[in-house]
């Protein structure tokens, strides 16, 4: 039985009644986390009752059923009906509550609240014996006190029926939605995401990153859109939720993935974009025969674009954002080819005169990381040019910077472009999938990059510079210096960043960090 999200010392006063430890000699010692088992299985289909626990955080959606206009007297009789169905509750509390959500198998993550205005009221299924065995046992230690009582009840009893094990609940929100108010995004209500994914059906799956599921979804309307469901774990509250929404929502640029809504009930956190067909850029230069479908004219302009997105990002919306995480699998392209940056879960603002921050918490790709902030966890906007100059190098190449192999060296993608171009060799890294190119715009592109990878970051141009290098082949371009990370691996270490999975993030919006100054 999965446990509830709280631990207290008064699971020990009804425990022994209805169910029993898995490890007695643990629960003495106040550590839950090896669960509980029953005593009396669900004398099912008959001789069997609900126990209402009030203000409560209703159990994870995992297995569920709902339907938005039955009376909560009808979901009671649908769940006695279905011997599997192990609780039930109201869709919306609003108005007095309507609809019906019924739960099947495990019950997760089950917590009480102490304030009176959290929660909602969950009606647990329970044989009618461990029903009077629990009223019984109660009425002899006098402990059936008024509104105090129903509170001990509900939390006991929700750490005894799931205990698997304790996980600490982060979220305390203060509303069950976003309010109207609180953002210009367009508001949708769970009940909508369900039906749009076919109830977070896997066979709507199209991705998944560092935040959470992403869904192929359809709404009433006929509209295709991705939706991305935030995972429990991804440590985001209600306050943070709305203020990351809102500044994605002000993102407005043809290069970046568009935001159309969000939801925010219960304990989902959802966000809602434009569907793009085409998957994303990764699922293209990488594989053999895909990458026949994108020519070098198409390839120059989805590198044009993402500079576009970039510079956008960095110079011409009103807060300066730094993605951090720019690769290929971020890049999503739309029905026509054209490129989107999406996948903001690790993106900073950087406020006023901010040119460079320091962290102790160093995440991203591996491959794409610039040498500063792998070593030192700094990061600028030349952190991004570093990833763009592996990312342009990687479209011409159509080959990995992780986990790059030569017969002849040790050295990863951006040393091996690096002695090619020394050697006046540089159309051999060109990808042996481009027979039209325009011989000297690679080369162009080749220089470009290696530009934007250089060691040092003051070295590297900044973005506005790079558009212009794209856009104007007759100017003239600095000569680059050594790139970052021009060392050769040993084969360890070359086998060793290919154990790193790289996640295909399609469809992919997560959130991003406000710093202030």
């Amino acid at each position: 039985m999965p446990g509830t999200s709280r631990t207290h010392q008064t699971i020990h006063v009804i425990v022994t009644v209805l169910v029993g430890p898995t490890s007695p000699e643990e629960w003495n010692l106040l550590n839950w986390s090896g669960g509980c088992t029953r005593r009396i299985p669900i004398n099912c289909p008959k001789e069997d009752g609900f126990l209402e626990l009030a203000k409560v955080k209703i159990p994870d959606l995992l297995e569920f059923w709902l339907n938005e206009s039955m009376s909560l007297e009808e979901c009671q009789a649908e769940c006695l009906k279905n011997c599997s169905c192990t609780a039930y509750a109201n869709s919306d509390v609003s108005g007095g509550g309507s609809g019906c959500i019924l739960w099947f198998g495990n019950l997760i993550d089950i917590k009480e609240y102490e304030e009176d205005n959290y929660g909602e009221t969950l009606y647990i299924r329970l044989p009618i014996s461990e029903l009077d065995v629990h009223h019984n046992s109660f009425k002899k230690k006098g402990m059936v006190i008024g509104i105090m009582m129903s509170a001990i009840v509900a939390f006991s009893v929700s750490a005894m029926v799931y205990c698997h094990r304790i996980r600490n609940c982060r979220i305390k929100s203060k509303g069950r939605k976003i309010k109207e108010e609180d953002t210009d995004l367009p508001l949708f209500d769970l009940a909508t995401m369900v039906n749009a994914t076919d109830g977070f059906s896997e066979n709507n799956l199209i991705g998944a990153g560092g935040f959470g599921p992403v869904y192929k979804g359809n709404l009433s309307t006929g509209q295709e859109v991705a939706v991305k469901r935030l995972s429990r774990n991804s440590g985001q509250g209600l306050e943070e939720f709305k203020n990351e929404t809102i500044l994605i929502a002000k993102l407005q640029h043809r290069n970046l993935v568009g935001l159309l809504g969000c939801c925010m009930e219960r304990e989902e956190k959802i966000l809602v974009y434009e569907y793009m067909q085409n998957k994303s850029l990764d699922y293209f230069i990488f594989d053999h025969e895909r990458c026949l479908l994108l020519d070098w004219e198409k390839r120059f302009d989805i590198i044009i674009g993402i500079a576009r997105g970039l510079l956008y990002l960095h110079h011409d919306s009103k807060l300066q954002v730094i993605h951090r995480d720019l690769k290929a699998s971020n890049i999503l392209l739309d029905g026509s080819l054209s490129p989107r940056i999406s996948d903001f879960g690790l993106a900073r603002i950087f406020a006023g005169d901010e040119k460079e921050v320091k962290t102790r918490r160093i995440i991203g790709t591996y491959g794409y990381m610039s040498p500063e902030y792998a070593f030192d966890g700094k990061f600028s906007v030349k952190s991004d040019i570093f990833s763009f100059g592996v990312l342009l190098l990687e479209i011409v190449s159509g080959k990995r910077n992780r986990g790059f192999c030569h017969p002849s060296h040790q050295h990863n993608l951006l040393g091996h472009a690096w002695l090619l171009w020394s050697a006046n060799r540089a159309t051999e890294l060109i990808d042996g999938c481009l027979y039209d190119l325009v011989e000297p715009q690679v080369q162009r592109c080749i220089h470009i990059g290696l530009l934007c990878v250089q060691k040092f970051a003051n070295d590297r141009p900044a973005m506005s510079s790079i558009v212009a290098m794209l856009g104007n082949e007759s100017a003239s371009l600095p000569r680059p210096k050594q790139p970052g990370f021009f060392m050769e691996r040993s084969s360890m270490d070359s086998s060793a960043i290919l154990t790193h999975e790289e996640l295909h993030s399609i469809n992919a919006v997560s959130m991003t960090t406000l710093d202030g100054r």
